[in-house]
């Protein structure tokens, strides 16, 4: 059984290829040197459950959970005696906004593109993302993607 390397491969091959993300790490994202600024805009796959479905369960379901991420710049300049504006003094927006792209892009993928071409597709028609904001060590800003991935299950012998 393939299934999982191949749906990994499929999706860092993605996230790599994205022009907003910079870095695509896997694993324990406690693990990842986050304060090595030169990895930012940074996308995180974790992997997570898996589920045979169908009636001869020839599907399986792999859930992942992607975190899309930047740092956010605060500016230099003396805010003095002004009050802050709703966009603030840093480009946290900026951040939020291109972070979702990047999610977006992939369920795109994931719903009528390359992806779903391949054999890859969205076990749900909602593909859910939490925003953050000041998460980790340093000022990171982003989106944490969660969503369940359809593939067929060639492996599996009813013959055994």
């Amino acid at each position: 059984m393939k299934n999982v390397y191949n749906v990994l491969t499929q999706i860092h091959d993605y996230l790599e290829a994205h022009p907003l993300v910079n870095s695509v790490t896997f694993g324990d994202i406690f693990e990842v040197d986050l304060n090595k600024q030169t990895i930012f805009p940074l996308a995180h796959v974790m992997l997570g459950d898996a589920t045979f479905v169908g009636a001869n369960l020839n599907v399986v379901e792999i859930q992942l959970n992607i975190i899309v991420m930047d740092i956010v710049d605060v500016s230099k300049e003396n805010v003095r005696d002004q009050t802050i504006p709703f966009n603030g003094i840093d480009n946290v927006q900026d951040v939020l906004n291109s972070t979702l792209v990047v999610c977006n892009g992939l369920a795109a993928q994931l719903v009528r593109g390359d992806l779903n071409t391949n054999k890859y597709q969205l076990a749900d028609t909602q593909v859910s993302c939490q925003p953050f904001m000041d998460r980790f060590e340093n000022k990171l800003a982003g989106w944490n993607m969660s969503l369940n991935i359809q593939t067929p299950n060639d492996e599996l012998s009813v013959c055994a």
